[in-house]
């Protein structure tokens, strides 16, 4: 495409970007002016010249994938939107900010149609477009066959300097070149300028160096509003078959106004006056707010309309696949529709020896091994910690630069990034994506965690190593309120299984929501319940909390509730008194299942009148009061632990059966 053919239209549409995002932040009376003003020019070249997308038709699986990761210039994306024909209307933009409206202040994915993810916390967007190309080679190096392209398409994202400044970024961007993503394409809004003053305080680093020893192409357009050579760069960014790139635009924060090249331009709206001044300074002094010459909406929509044509030889190319390979087509289809194979919980044909003890992170790799033959989907690894936490997947190779196909992903030590990419590739479609680290380390994990949870994304978090019990390795590595911290997120399901049988059923639960969940797993072996010996395990898990032990009579004087690791321990502990047939043991997973269920079966499961209740759970007791009640007894651990043998540790801190068994007796009593 020649760089020269750019004319007045071309001005004119970016102008009218510019100056509907501000008219956006102006009637809303809050809102981020400064990046839509300083970068239209940048993703007006991406949208009208590059991007393969049809408005209408947002779930197109070969479309182009742009992600707008400095989230709070949303006003910009929704300009971009609307006149490139989606349907988000000029009453959708004038309702910017407001409740329940389709044009939240942050970009949200299920609110607003081409969105393609949830942004607003930086770095975010840029390892989610990580995991997005990610998936988008791996689905290529499957599906695709010759004279098939299925997959090729390319994954942009606009990229600021708070973005490059955040951790998360740093560590996606080095995976990203170590995979060599070349249809990684990131446009930098490198306007110099932060909410506290220019970049000079705190971000005077070499940018170009760092990406470039990343293994990125870096291209440096000096001046950002110079349409011509940002189109020559984004045409050299996609020559590039070896690497991702880094597309450095310097541009003004707040381009235009009064208030150009200064913090205040970022969050707050220009006001009147300085409004008035910029619209003059493009030409529109004369134009009404939300003013939109027919010319540009024709511009772009003439631009918008020849990705038509892409996309309806795509559905003709898949037509003629699915004449060639009708399962493959069958299985892709079914996997980007989301839809999980038939009968699962049937072909999932797995027994454990009921004499042999074993940790569920043993018992998560034999399951997740398992499902791996059944559902091609699921892709994983860990952050370097794949042998300990049980999480590769055997004979079924590393997802790497030259071997795509690989279904193991070597995250390397980036919790931080190994979450957001998950997202990334959920987002995209074809994939459940499951990565595992340490409980402890969950906390590196929270940002992308949350964002799985607000988006509905169906992300399998392995989170070993659960309690104290991981002994000797200390404080430093033993969750004491990590799993209390999981509970408290909402959308969240925190799965927590007492034994091999327990966790063979929550695997399944997890695959099944469409949502994350967390999979909290145990370090030390745990006793094997039999379903021969407590049928219930089987089904029960599915409901959160069930009814493991029970008074014979099915009418107990006192309950017994615990979770993971801790149900082996209330059982020992009856088994100390085997005359003290009167206990009912409830095993509780899941808050979040339990609580879904009707009253009528809480109720059956911890009637109201039997207030002699023990909890036992190794970690903080937040959470359990809900279900010890006012006059029930939790046994925790309040405080951090120590280095010393796991036994050693549950000992002092009172998570003995004897210990157990006494509490037992003393709530009966």
């Amino acid at each position: 495409m020649s760089t020269s053919d750019f004319t007045k239209k071309d001005t004119a549409s970016v102008n009218t970007l510019r100056l509907l995002a501000v008219d956006m932040v102006e009637k809303a009376k809050s809102g981020h002016p400064g990046l839509p003003l300083g970068a239209a020019p940048l993703l007006y070249v991406l949208w009208t010249r590059f991007l393969v997308s049809v408005p209408g038709e947002p779930h197109w699986p070969n479309r182009d994938r742009f992600i707008l990761s400095p989230g709070h210039g949303s006003a910009l994306l929704y300009a971009l939107l609307h006149l490139s024909g989606s349907d988000l209307t000029m009453d959708d933009l004038k309702d910017f900010r407001q409740a329940h409206s389709r044009t939240p202040g942050h970009p949200e994915y299920g609110v607003t149609p081409g969105v393609e993810a949830t942004t607003g916390p930086l770095g975010q967007g840029f390892a989610m477009a990580v995991g997005m190309a990610m998936a988008e080679r791996a689905l290529a190096a499957t599906y695709n066959k010759p004279g098939y392209d299925l997959f090729d398409h390319y994954t942009y994202a606009l990229v600021s300097d708070g973005d490059l400044m955040e951790g998360v970024a740093s560590e996606a961007a080095s995976l990203a070149g170590t995979l060599g993503l070349s249809k990684l394409i990131f446009l930098y809004d490198d306007n110099h300028m932060t909410i506290e003053g220019t970049t000079d305080l705190t971000f005077t680093e070499d940018v170009k160096a760092r990406f470039l020893a990343y293994g990125w192409q870096v291209i440096v357009v000096s001046n950002g509003e110079e349409l011509p050579a940002l189109e020559l760069a984004l045409s050299n960014a996609k020559a590039d078959r070896e690497r991702p790139s880094l597309i450095m635009c310097r541009t003004k924060l707040g381009a235009g106004s009064p208030k150009a090249d200064r913090p205040e331009a970022h969050g707050e709206p220009l006001g009147p006056e300085n409004l008035a001044k910029t619209r003059e300074f493009y030409g529109y002094g004369d134009k009404e707010p939300f003013f939109v010459d027919e010319r540009v909406y024709k511009n772009f929509r003439d631009r918008a309309s020849k990705n038509q044509e892409a996309l309806d030889n795509w559905y003709k190319l898949l037509e003629d696949y699915g004449k060639e390979y009708p399962e493959l087509k069958a299985e892709l289809l079914r996997r980007l529709e989301g839809l999980l194979p038939t009968d699962l919980d049937v072909k999932l044909d797995i027994e454990f020896p009921p004499d042999k003890p074993i940790a569920t992170r043993a018992a998560s790799g034999i399951v997740v091994n398992a499902l791996a033959g059944l559902v091609p989907e699921l892709i994983g690894g860990s952050a370097d910690l794949a042998p300990s936490n049980k999480t590769t997947l055997n004979g079924l190779g590393s997802f790497l630069s030259l071997n795509p196909n690989g279904r193991n992903i070597h995250y390397g030590v980036r919790e931080s990034a190994m979450g957001a990419i998950m997202n990334g590739l959920a987002l995209h479609g074809g994939f459940i994506p499951y990565g595992g680290t340490f409980l402890v380390f969950s906390d590196y994990l929270r940002p992308a965690l949350r964002l799985s949870a607000l988006m509905g994304q169906r992300v399998i978090y392995v989170l070993s190593h659960d309690s104290v019990g991981v002994g000797e390795d200390g404080p430093t590595h033993q969750p004491v309120e990590h799993i209390a911290a999981l509970r408290a997120m909402p959308r969240l399901l925190v799965l927590r299984p007492a034994d091999a049988y327990e966790t063979l059923v929550l695997w399944l639960v997890a695959l099944e929501r469409k949502g994350p969940s967390a999979l909290i797993l145990s370090r030390q072996n745990l006793k094997v319940l039999n379903p021969k010996d407590y049928p219930s395990v089987l089904e029960g898990p599915k409901k959160g909390g069930y009814i493991l032990k029970d008074a014979p009579n099915g009418q107990p004087s006192a309950i017994v509730i615990a979770s993971g690791s801790e149900v082996s321990l209330a059982l020992c502990a009856l088994d100390l008194n085997p005359s003290r047939t009167d206990v009912r043991l409830v095993s509780m997973p899941s808050f979040e299942l339990f609580s879904e269920q009707s009253p009528e079966y809480r109720e059956s499961v911890l009637p109201e009148a039997v207030q002699k209740r023990l909890v036992v759970e190794a970690g903080v007791s937040l959470g359990w009061e809900r279900y010890a009640g006012d006059k029930g007894t939790i046994l925790s651990n309040e405080d951090f632990g120590f280095s010393a043998p796991a036994d050693v540790i549950f000992k002092e801190l009172g998570f003995t059966k004897e210990n157990v068994a006494k509490l037992i007796e003393e709530i009966i009593s």
